[in-house]
C-alpha cells in the first residue's frame, strides 16, 4: 500500500486520530479504493497542480457558478470554492446510502399527507401535537389538500456525515427547497475539463441525468386531464443566493425560468406572459418560500409570488414542486422522531442512523442542555446555510452564557446534538500549496413522483475549508468536491 509521505503534495498531511480519514488508514496508508487516484495525482509536481487548481477556478468563474453570502452589513457574491481531489464512494456503501435516503423520502411524504389530512400519527401518540402546532412551517391552509399525484416532497436533500466509527449518520432532512444539485453537476464538468484522464480508471455513474429525471418527475405529477404539461421554474430573482442553480436547472430541463411578475391567474388557471400571448402553466418548480408564494393567501407584502396562485393549487389546476407546508417535516425538532415515523408508516427500521437529538422545548432535556453546552451543537430548528449554529467546544464562557439566554428566550426554536466527528478528506489548500485533511459531509438528492422515484448516484460533498471547522456550508466559508459513486 502507498504511504502518504511518499507523495510530494501530501508531505504535511497530518492525521488526527479523533476523526475517520476517508483517504488514509490509521497506519497512514492509502485506502485501497483511492490507490489508483493517488498514483495519478503523484505524477503532478506542486507547480503543475497549482496551475490545474487555477484552471478549475477559472472554469467556475467563466460559467458564473456563484453564490450569495448574506452578512450583517452587505451581501457578497462569490465563486463557489471547488476542490480537485474527488470523493469516492464504493458501490456497496452507496447502495446503503441510496436505500436509506429513499426510505426517508417515502416516509416523509406519507407523514406530510397524514399531517394535512387525518393526523393519525398524532392521534396514536407517536408525534406530539404541540410540536406540530408550534411549527411556523405548518400551514393550516394546506389541510385537506391533495396535491396532483399525491406527492408533497418531490425533491428531498438528505445531509449525512461519516462518524469516527466509519458509519453514516443523517444530520438533517431538507424538503422545502433543497439546493446544491447544480454544483454537483458543475463539479463533475469542471473536473473532467481539468483531470479528464482520471475518469478512465474508475467506473463512475453519471450525474448529468438529474435534469431529465427531475423533468420526468414534474411531468408525472401533472394536473388531472392534462396530457402534455407545461412546466416552469419560478425564482425570486437574480439576487437570490441560489439563482445560478435556478437558471441552470431551467436551462438543463429545457423549460422557462420565470419570476412572479411573468405569471398571472385567470379563470382558476395560471398563465405565463409570452410574446405570443398567454400560455397555461401546469407544473411549477418553485424556489420561492411559502410565505412569498401568493400575497392573497400568505404575506400580503410579497412581490415575489403570484396573486391567486394558491387558489389555483387548491383546485388542483396547477402542481407546486415541492408542495407548500413541507417545511413542517424538515423542522429539526421533527428529526428526532424520524425512526418512529419510518416504523409507523413503512413498518421498517431506519436504514440510516439518526444523531441523538435533544429538544430544548422539553423541560428535562433543556436542563441537560444548559448544563452541557460545551459538549453539544445548538441548532435553530428552521434555519439553513449553517446560520445560527453554536458549537459548544468552540465557545468562550461568555459566549456560552449568551447561548443559554438565547435558548431560554425561545426554547422551541432550538435543538441540541452531540458534537459529531465528521470524517476528513484530502483537500488542496491554496495558501499552503499542499493537501490537508478537512471535514466533509454529503447531501444526497432524491426525487419522488407519481409511481416513480430517482436518487442521484452522486451528491454534494461539502468541505469545511477552514482548519478545524465543522460547518461545511458555503455561506460559512465551505467549498465542495466531485463525488464519485462506483458502479462495481
Amino acid at each position: 500500500m502507498t504511504n502518504y509521505k511518499k507523495l510530494p503534495i501530501f508531505t504535511s498531511y497530518n492525521l488526527d486520530a479523533r476523526f475517520y480519514d476517508e483517504i488514509f488508514t490509521e497506519k497512514k496508508e492509502v485506502r485501497k479504493i483511492y490507490e489508483t487516484l493517488f498514483n495519478l495525482f503523484n505524477e503532478y509536481k506542486i507547480d503543475d497542480f497549482k496551475l490545474l487548481n487555477e484552471k478549475a477556478k477559472a472554469s467556475f468563474l467563466n460559467q458564473g457558478i456563484t453564490f450569495q453570502v448574506y452578512g450583517e452589513k452587505q451581501t457578497k457574491e462569490k465563486v463557489f470554492p471547488f476542490d480537485l481531489f474527488p470523493r469516492i464512494i464504493s458501490a456497496k456503501e452507496w447502495e446503503h446510502i441510496e436505500s436509506g435516503a429513499l426510505q426517508r423520502s417515502v416516509a416523509l411524504n406519507l407523514f406530510l399527507k397524514d399531517l394535512y389530512h387525518n393526523q393519525q400519527i398524532i392521534k396514536d401518540g407517536v408525534v406530539p401535537i404541540e410540536l406540530i402546532a408550534s411549527s411556523k412551517n405548518f400551514l393550516s391552509q394546506m389541510k385537506g389538500i391533495e396535491p396532483p399525484g399525491g406527492i408533497y416532497n418531490h425533491i428531498s436533500g438528505t445531509d449525512l456525515i461519516k462518524h469516527s466509527d466509519g458509519e453514516y449518520y443523517v444530520l438533517e432532512d431538507n424538503i422545502r427547497c433543497p439546493s446544491g444539485v447544480s454544483y454537483v453537476i458543475s463539479n463533475r464538468a469542471a473536473l473532467k475539463r481539468t483531470l479528464y484522464g482520471a475518469f478512465n480508471h474508475y467506473p463512475i455513474y453519471t450525474v448529468d441525468n438529474y435534469a431529465e429525471n427531475l423533468l420526468s418527475i414534474m411531468n408525472s405529477v401533472k394536473p388531472q386531464g392534462v396530457d402534455n404539461p407545461t412546466c416552469v421554474v419560478i425564482t425570486p430573482g437574480v439576487y437570490n443566493s441560489a439563482y445560478y442553480e435556478h437558471s441552470y436547472l431551467a436551462k438543463a430541463m429545457g423549460i422557462q425560468l420565470v419570476e412572479g411578475r411573468d405569471l398571472f391567474v385567470e379563470n382558476n388557471f395560471v398563465y405565463m406572459k409570452t410574446i405570443y400571448g398567454p400560455k397555461k402553466i401546469d407544473v411549477i418548480y418553485r424556489r420561492i418560500d411559502d410565505d412569498f408564494l401568493d400575497p392573497l393567501e400568505f404575506n400580503p407584502d410579497s412581490v415575489l409570488g403570484v396573486k391567486g396562485l394558491f387558489s389555483v393549487y387548491k383546485k388542483g389546476n396547477v402542481c407546486l414542486v415541492n408542495a407548500p407546508g413541507t417545511g413542517v417535516a424538515d423542522d429539526k425538532a421533527i428529526y428526532t422522531y424520524m425512526p418512529k415515523i419510518i416504523k409507523y408508516y413503512l413498518g421498517e427500521d431506519p436504514i440510516l442512523n439518526n444523531v441523538h437529538t435533544y429538544h430544548c422545548s422539553d423541560p428535562k432535556e433543556l436542563s441537560f442542555i444548559l448544563d452541557n453546552i460545551p459538549n453539544l451543537v445548538i441548532k435553530p430548528v428552521d434555519e439553513s446555510g449553517g446560520y445560527g449554529i453554536s458549537i459548544g467546544n468552540k465557545l468562550t464562557k461568555e459566549e456560552i452564557e449568551k447561548v443559554k439566554d438565547v435558548i431560554k428566550a425561545d426554547p422551541r426554536k432550538y435543538i441540541a446534538q452531540p458534537i459529531m466527528s465528521l470524517s476528513t478528506h484530502a483537500t488542496y489548500i491554496d495558501e499552503e500549496e499542499v493537501f490537508e485533511p478537512r471535514h466533509v459531509d454529503l447531501r444526497t438528492f432524491t426525487l419522488l413522483g407519481k409511481d416513480k422515484a430517482f436518487v442521484l448516484k452522486g451528491g454534494l460533498t461539502r468541505v469545511a475549508l477552514k482548519r478545524g471547522n465543522l460547518i461545511v456550508n458555503s455561506s460559512q466559508g465551505g467549498g465542495s468536491k466531485d463525488t464519485w459513486v462506483l458502479k462495481k
